[in-house]
């Protein structure tokens, strides 16, 4: 009897221990689950994030190179996942992906070709238009014919934003005698469709020229400016037919397109209607004294449509061709007028015993060249916050 209940004791006990064997080889199993659970969370939050549409995030001509952005998608994927505080995130992780992709935008609009840690990014390449003009020669009257037909996509220069361009055109290397087309008022797509003789001009002769075109705007009040120029040797065209080309307008080379560079910021404050222009310095700006040198200072006028509002400018730096002036300049511009808003910035030689010369010039508004475009609306996407950006100076 006392047996057989020792036996019973050792039945319950065994009992007993296969109890809590199992028991804890299922909490293990509900453990490893979650745990896999988990791990799989993991892994897919990790693969949305290296997906390569996130690393196109922020403007193609981002200033990060190509292998810096890939290095930043390569660390972000190496590091956990954490969702925002008080946010467990959801099954599929779009909390987190969409913190990423957000991360990853303002980071590349703070290194965008406009903010002021790209400090060392030339100025955007201008586009200056093209034009249309028509060559042949007739061997019988031994005259040479040039026909400008017309112009498209030109660059704004008036405050009003838009140009009076025509055309002047030279056989070089004669530039005394020149031809000029009509000058056409208001107009970025001119039409000209006028034809020019170059009479008693031995073929012989005229395969030694070079076609020389240059296109202006005309400015009643001042020198004009130059828009570009277009140059073709005439010994590399077949001239026994009258053929029409199309060419893109080159940088003036009379010195407008070696003027130096502007660095300058730009604010706008819409809660206070300011926009404050901070001139931060230029590099290499052209010569304009005897001694190699110059004496640069910097105006900013605000203009309002063709009227002038207020003018400001720098101090003077003393024969130096990359001035340093870090000057601010705050103008009032409220909301309803920033569309006829223009702000004009002009680099000067100044100059004791006579008149101060220009260096070079900067138009900033909505409807400027492209370069200058970019910042107005960068500027206004921006709000209370400095865009600084390289300009190149023009004439």
């Amino acid at each position: 009897m006392y047996l057989n209940r020792e036996e019973e004791y050792s039945k319950g006990s065994v009992s007993l221990s296969v109890l809590l064997v199992s028991l804890a080889v299922t909490v293990c199993g509900v453990w490893l689950v979650a745990l896999c659970g988990v791990c799989g969370w993991c892994q897919r939050k990790l693969g949305k994030r290296n997906k390569p549409g996130v690393e196109s995030v922020g403007s193609p001509d981002s200033g990060r190179g190509r292998g810096e952005k890939k290095a930043i998608n390569r660390n972000m994927g190496n590091k956990p996942v954490n969702s925002p505080k008080g946010q467990p995130p959801d099954a599929d992780g779009h909390s987190s992906v969409s913190d990423l992709a957000n991360s990853l935008t303002g980071d590349m609009v703070m290194l965008s070709p406009g903010s002021e840690d790209d400090d060392h990014e030339g100025p955007v390449s201008e586009k200056l238009g093209r034009i249309q003009f028509s060559l042949g020669y007739s061997f019988q009257d031994t005259t040479l014919t040039v026909k400008i037909l017309k112009g498209q996509d030109l660059p704004a220069k008036d405050f009003s934003g838009t140009s009076d361009p025509f055309v002047k055109i030279y056989l070089l290397p004669d530039r005394k005698h020149k031809l000029e087309t009509k000058i056409k008022r208001k107009n970025l797509n001119p039409h000209w469709n006028e034809t020019f003789l170059f009479e008693g001009f031995p073929y012989e002769k005229v395969r030694e020229r070079t076609l020389y075109l240059q296109v202006l705007d005309y400015d009643r009040f001042s020198r004009n400016d130059p828009i570009g120029e277009v140059s073709i040797p005439l010994n590399k065209v077949e001239l026994g037919q009258l053929k029409t080309f199309w060419k893109d307008l080159k940088p003036c080379s009379d010195g407008s397109g070696s003027r130096g560079d502007l660095l300058l910021s730009l604010c706008y404050n819409p809660t206070a209607n300011t926009i404050t222009v901070n001139i931060i310095k230029a590099r290499n700006l052209k010569a304009m004294d005897i001694g190699g040198t110059s004496d640069p200072y910097v105006k900013v006028w605000l203009m309002h449509k063709d009227k002038r509002v207020e003018k400001k400018k720098t101090v003077t730096i003393k024969r130096c061709l990359n001035p340093i002036f870090n000057e601010s300049f705050p103008f009032d511009v409220p909301a309803h007028v920033l569309r006829e808003t223009t702000i004009i910035i002009t680099v000067m030689d100044k100059d004791r015993l006579s008149r101060n010369d220009v260096i070079g010039k900067i138009y900033l508004s909505w409807k400027s060249g492209p370069a200058e475009v970019k910042h107005w609306k960068d500027m206004l996407s921006r709000p209370r916050t400095n865009v600084a950006q390289w300009h190149a100076l023009k004439a």
